[in-house]
């Protein structure tokens, strides 16, 4: 693609990189097949290539953001499917990036919609501010079905389709609090490595039990866990918001605390079990290249971060030589597939460790999860939901694997059409079960009720 920066643009560190994103594009037109708001659209508008076409109009002319422009931005989901099927290596995540950062700072949303996303903004990274308002919503939510509803054909979702939506996802109960930062938990046995664990922000209200598999499988097999004081949230949310301050102070801070962790007692690795924080977190060394007291530091810690699974698959694991009949249905999570590349190793330890492990149709398609996506684009979300849930119901599974708790509570608000609810699970509370650890709380629910996949 042809770019036209003037040459004071292009002493931009954005804007250089900017200029090699676009020429990198062919116009191929691949991208489209595989985006999920194309394919339910048609909008060419809603697919990469559109919006590479909006965005380089926008910077190359330094264009202030336009309703129509931001409403196409906006239904970016960043589920990145597009760089997987991009044949010539087009780098449209730090493309958008770019995009939501000029809107956020250029384009003034309306006074009700600014409201919702500065209130998640705050909300979201912080786990205790986030499980208070998960304990009012649980009393509003039977409220919500009185909220007005949005006109027929409407563009854009309105406020209050967006807090239906947002009420819609609080759960009945939360589980009990976690362990607390600043814990370290020893290896069982002779000690074969010294790891921190994410905490992470939404997942320790949502399913602390997550982390917890991943400590009692770790320790299990010789590896020593901390959880590191002070650290935050990994900034991926206000990142995907255009709120690049905000994402670059979580970052720095984590970094700070890491970094000191790394160098005080030693660290093999940063494992991460929620796999949206590890594609920013493995992001960071990029994010904050041209910043000279960062740069290096960055790049060791985005060296440093693995998924949990990717660091399992690394570790020399007697697995039990019985099988089960469990037919577990593999969602693999956006963020781990096409922003980590991290495709076939989850399901490999799954067999490994006795399972049936089963693909599921359009697997490359994003479930409608996406971070605040299905808070902010409600609408899109429950269709790609909807079709997520019927490609994994074919599969008739006993459990429902992910790695992604965004994506686990998408799942898990659907049903295999008779009215019974899938299990979900984390991939590592599945490996954790066979090698000793109790049975993950979404499965012992579900077998209140007959199993899914039962004749």
């Amino acid at each position: 693609m042809k770019t036209e920066f003037s040459l004071a643009q292009l002493a931009d560190p954005d804007i250089q990189e900017a200029d090699k994103i676009l020429r990198k594009c062919v116009h191929c037109g691949f991208c489209t097949a595989t985006c999920p708001t194309y394919v339910l659209l048609g909008d060419e508008l809603d697919s990469p290539r559109g919006r590479i076409y909006l965005i380089k109009d926008m910077l190359e002319n330094d264009r202030a953001p336009t309703e129509d422009v931001v409403k196409h931005i906006d239904r970016c989901l960043s589920c990145l499917a597009c760089m997987t099927t991009c044949p010539s290596g087009v780098n449209y995540m730090h493309l958008v990036d770019q995009g939501r950062v000029k809107i956020e700072k250029e384009y003034r949303r309306p006074p009700l919609e600014r409201l919702l996303r500065g209130v998640l903004a705050r909300v979201l990274p912080d786990p205790a501010l986030f499980r208070m308002s998960m304990i009012a919503a649980r009393f509003a939510k039977p409220f919500a079905v009185f909220l007005p509803k949005a006109s027929p054909g409407r563009a854009s979702p309105t406020f209050f389709d967006r807090l239906r939506a947002m009420l819609m996802l609080a759960p009945a109960s939360l589980p009990e609090k976690g362990p607390a930062s600043g814990r370290s938990f020893a290896a069982e046995g002779q000690r074969r490595g010294r790891v921190a664990l994410l905490q992470g922000c939404a997942q320790q209200v949502l399913s602390p039990g997550i982390n917890q598999a991943a400590i009692r499988f770790l320790t299990r097999h010789g590896i020593e866990v901390v959880l590191v004081a002070d650290e935050q949230c990994c900034g991926s949310l206000t990142h995907h918001m255009g709120r690049d301050d905000d994402a670059l102070a979580r970052a720095k801070a984590n970094i700070d605390v890491w970094i000191g962790e790394a160098d005080r007692n030693g660290l093999d690795a940063i494992l991460v079990t929620t796999s949206g924080c590890g594609t920013t977190i493995k992001d960071y060394g990029y994010m904050l290249r041209e910043d000279r007291d960062y740069a290096a530091k960055a790049m060791r810690v985005s060296e440093l971060a693995k998924d949990v699974t990717e660091f399992i698959g690394g570790l020399n694991i007697a697995w039990p030589s019985q099988r089960t009949d469990l037919v577990v249905a593999y969602h693999s999570a956006c963020s781990l597939q096409h922003g980590q590349k991290i495709t076939q190793l989850p399901k490999e330890l799954l067999s490994k460790s006795g399972f049936v492990v089963k693909d599921v149709p359009e697997s490359h398609l994003c479930c409608g999860s996406a971070g605040t996506y299905n808070i902010l684009q409600p609408d899109i979300a429950m269709r790609l939901r909807e079709r997520k849930i019927a490609n994994i119901a074919s599969t008739r599974p006993d459990i429902v694997a992910a790695g992604n708790i965004g994506c686990m509570v998408q799942i898990g608000l659907g049903s295999n059409g008779d009215g019974r609810s899938f299990p979900v699970a984390h991939t590592v509370e599945l490996l954790d079960w066979v090698t000793g650890g109790p049975s993950p709380p979404s499965f012992k629910e579900s077998m209140k009720s007959p199993r899914i996949g039962s004749a």
